[in-house]
């Protein structure tokens, strides 16, 4: 067995140890003692909680799970009345799970160091009983397993009846336990002539504890946890059954590390702004209101932190960060969620060219940091038609993609692209009535569906979208060069009538967008302006005037650029994932249907 066992596996005891007897010697099992003898008789004649045998426990596991829920409750509530302590303050740790694996890994097959004493707890993940003396627990913690070999041999009969300890533990349950390292011999095992692994690394227990009951059923190891209603709404359940949601989160931290490496190594300075707003802004989004009783004032959730980010630069502040959350009131869906995780900041003296580079740069370096290469395998949760063997039609996950992230990128202009791949040219300016209709019609052309208002970012929008971005696939990709009716805080393009501003889209979603940052109080207002026009006319999404970061531009907003980039998505593509739910702990859910059972 290797030293990090899997869920369920549990190394098959010497055969003298599986018939409860064992003499004395280097690795072996001392004979249980007399007193120990007596107390077990004296036990069970009491009927004291007797231990439950190998059938008796997987009846249990197959009882309803009401029932199995009550009878649990019922027998801790007869510990209580036996004076037993089931949800103890404390347990004395002296050596993590993993510290454990890593510091006697190196133990020879069959050896035992009883000078040693270990005092370690984790969650049970598998139970095995050898007749009335021996228990096997798989032990479960900080990501690792660990074998817990319970003979009665070794138990230090101060902490109570052997038979009666072990007949309290259940899988799920939390349990302490104190004993000595070693590891199991396996060439006296039954198993031994069909199997080469080495014995398992094992903590021999001399006291163990239940810390904290689990009163429902697990899933079995077997069959997992795959419902994702269960998964997304009970996280802790699947972060405790499937090892795969351990490893995204995992993933997930790591790249927030990488982020802020990478910035705090190039002089950047992380800072946190309001949650709550005046007035929202930052980004094109439909806002969360909320009231302040105090203030009786409208609040708006932040929808982006920008304008704040902003106003730290004109305060001196010229390289500043900041990863946190953000709130849209918008659809959910594989790629939408309320609250996100961005990561923003805003580098004075720099322009988008700058970004693009800085971007290349860190995506690169953060995905072979993760990953040991620039090449990933994605499966992009696309369908295809296939026949199996026996000539029936199936629809089957498409195989996975190879995304390369090598530098550089590719880059595009989006209307460049726009009209090359729809072979129309769009009129100017893009408000205008005419190019308003043109692009109506291209968008009935395509059969494509725009709920109104047919504004003309909205229109944009949309046939990026279906002509730009859904044909990016395994390399990323910058857009660039958006209009300016898109990017309202955006500074105009230097060469032509578009903005300075790139959004970054890998398999068809958008990752980053950044931008030069319009640093014309004038300009800056004007585009509010417009925006808010845009809102009269039912636009949900356009922002409003924001009298304070105008104020704030007038003191002088030096050359700047802006990035943001989307943790949830990022995560997506590293930890291989088609749903944004699966890369946030507790990601927003429709109310749960009413049941009548718990």
């Amino acid at each position: 067995m290797s030293n990090s066992q899997e869920e369920g596996e549990i190394e098959t005891p010497p055969a003298a140890v599986a018939e409860g007897g064992g003499g004395e010697g280097e690795g072996g099992l001392t004979a249980i003692s007399s007193s120990e003898q007596r107390r077990q008789k004296i036990a069970e004649q009491r009927g004291q909680s007797r231990p439950m045998g190998p059938r008796a426990a997987r009846a249990e596991e197959e009882m309803d799970p009401t029932a199995y829920f009550e009878n649990r409750t019922r027998s801790l509530e007869e510990m209580r009345r036996q004076g037993v302590s089931v949800y103890p303050h404390k347990w004395p740790v002296n050596c993590s799970l993993p510290s454990f694996t890593a510091q006697y890994s190196g133990m020879e097959d069959g050896a035992m160091d009883e000078s040693v004493e270990v005092i370690v707890a984790g969650r049970v993940l598998s139970t095995r009983a050898l007749g009335q003396k021996m228990r096997f627990y798989t032990l479960s913690g900080d990501g690792v397993t660990v074998q817990v070999v319970a003979a009665s041999q070794h138990h230090d009969p101060s902490t109570g009846a052997f038979a009666e300890i072990h007949s309290r533990l259940r899988r799920g349950d939390v349990v302490g336990v104190r004993g000595f390292p070693g590891r199991t011999d396996p060439s006296t095992s039954r198993s031994a002539e069909r199997t080469r692994e080495r014995g398992g690394l094992s903590v021999f227990a001399r006291e163990t504890v239940l810390l904290s009951p689990c009163l429902h059923m697990l899933p079995t190891g077997r069959y997992g946890l795959k419902d994702p209603e269960v998964r997304f709404r009970q996280r802790y359940l699947d972060l405790l059954v499937n090892r795969d949601a351990r490893a995204t989160f995992q993933i997930r931290a790591q790249i927030v590390s990488f982020l802020r490496r990478f910035l705090e190594l190039r002089g950047f300075l992380e800072v946190e702004t309001p949650m709550m707003h005046m007035t929202p802004g930052g980004a094109l989004a439909r806002p969360f209101m909320t009231h302040h009783n105090e203030l009786d004032s409208r609040l708006f959730m932040r929808i982006a932190p920008e304008l704040f980010l902003k106003m730290l630069v004109i305060g001196g502040l010229d390289r500043v960060y900041e990863i946190g959350r953000n709130f849209r009131n918008e659809g959910i869906d594989l790629t939408h969620n309320p609250e996100f995780t961005t990561c923003e900041f805003y580098m004075a003296y720099a322009d988008y060219t700058d970004l693009m580079d800085i971007t290349e740069e860190l995506i690169s370096q953060m995905v072979m940091s993760i990953h040991g290469s620039f090449q990933i395998q994605y499966h992009t949760g696309e369908m295809e038609d296939t026949v199996d063997k026996h000539g029936t039609p199936r629809r089957t996950p498409k195989p996975p993609v190879t995304l390369d992230f090598t530098p550089p990128f590719r880059r595009v202009s989006m209307v460049d692209e726009i009209e090359r791949v729809s072979g129309q040219r769009i009129p100017r300016p893009f408000d205008s009535p005419e190019a308003l209709s043109m692009m109506s019609a291209l968008l009935e052309r395509e059969g494509l569906d725009l709920p109104p208002p047919h504004t003309a970012a909205r229109l944009l929008d949309k046939l990026s979208g279906h002509f730009v971005e859904d044909h990016i696939r395994e390399r990323p990709t910058f857009i660039t060069d958006h209009p300016q009716v898109m990017s309202p805080l955006a500074k105009g393009h230097r060469e032509r009538g578009l903005t300075e501003r790139f959004e970054l889209f890998i398999c068809g979603r958008e990752v980053c967008n950044a931008y030069t940052e319009q640093n014309d109080p004038f300009k800056q207002r004007d585009s509010f302006n417009a925006q808010a026009q845009a809102k009269a006319e039912g636009d949900a999404e356009a922002c409003e005037v924001d009298e304070a970061f105008c104020r704030s531009l007038e003191y002088g907003l030096p050359p700047t650029g802006g990035w943001g980039m989307g943790i949830d998505r990022m995560t997506m593509f590293l930890a291989d994932k088609t749903n944004i739910k699966e890369v946030i702990l507790f990601p927003a859910m429709r109310p749960a249907q009413p049941s009548g059972t718990r």
